[in-house]
């Protein structure tokens, strides 16, 4: 699946500037320009990464780096102008990964984030099995059970389906799940979610008009079921 990074900058041209490099390189990339608006994405988009720059408007960046952290386990990248040693110590006590000093190269930045990428993956412990009530995900077997019944899915609905169960019951966009099953090229194309989401319910709910697995978040995205 696609890794999200969440860019706090309140400089637009710089934000639409990290956006626009970001989203070339394959990354599903959101933005905020204010510490609120920040923790409200992270409420809706658990992203994998985070740029912070810590001169925002309504907030330091530094007292917002440990509410971010209670709210998710993404890692932290600093990208400051800041470039004082006890600016970069504080950053790094209060929870930050990493530090980048403005200017930088866009190289170095996709560097850091290759790092960062793989310090969360090897972090977090992938589960290979996920059972929501009468259903089980068992990605090393790559099966679906209901109730006891092997449920027979295609390749593509079982990839959905497999996307759903690893995000822990939190919602997963549509251009999230678009961008991880048909590439980041087809992040608009809404209607093909509609389709396998359709069919999955056929096959796992007892009511698809009424699902208890398959569960859409009107204008974000869907989410598992508890």
């Amino acid at each position: 699946m696609s890794v999200d990074i969440l860019i706090i900058e309140d400089e637009p041209s710089l934000s639409r500037l990290l956006a626009t490099t970001l989203s070339a390189q394959g990354y599903v990339v959101t933005t905020a320009m204010r510490a609120d608006e920040a923790l409200a994405r992270v409420a809706v988009d658990d992203p994998a990464l985070i740029l912070l720059d810590l001169g925002l408007p309504d907030r330091d960046g530094l007292s917002l780096l440990p509410l971010l952290k209670e709210r998710c386990q993404a890692q932290v990248i600093i990208v400051s102008a800041r470039s004082q040693e006890s600016e970069k110590i504080a950053a790094l006590d209060a929870g930050a990964e990493d530090y980048l000093t403005k200017p930088f190269s866009v190289a170095e930045l996709l560097a850091r984030l290759r790092v960062a990428q793989r310090r969360r993956q090897e972090a977090v412990p992938v589960a290979q099995r996920y059972v929501v009530g009468d259903l089980e995900v068992d990605l090393e077997q790559r099966q679906v059970v209901l109730a006891g019944e092997v449920i027979k899915l295609t390749p593509k609905e079982y990839q959905l389906l497999a996307i759903l169960a690893q995000s822990g019951g939190r919602v997963v966009t549509h251009a999230q799940l678009l961008q991880a099953i048909w590439g980041r090229h087809h992040s608009d194309d809404t209607h093909y979610l509609r389709i396998y989401l359709r069919q999955l319910r056929q096959k796992l709910e007892r009511d698809p008009g009424e699902p208890r697995y398959l569960i859409t978040e009107p204008g974000v995205g869907y989410r598992l079921g508890d």
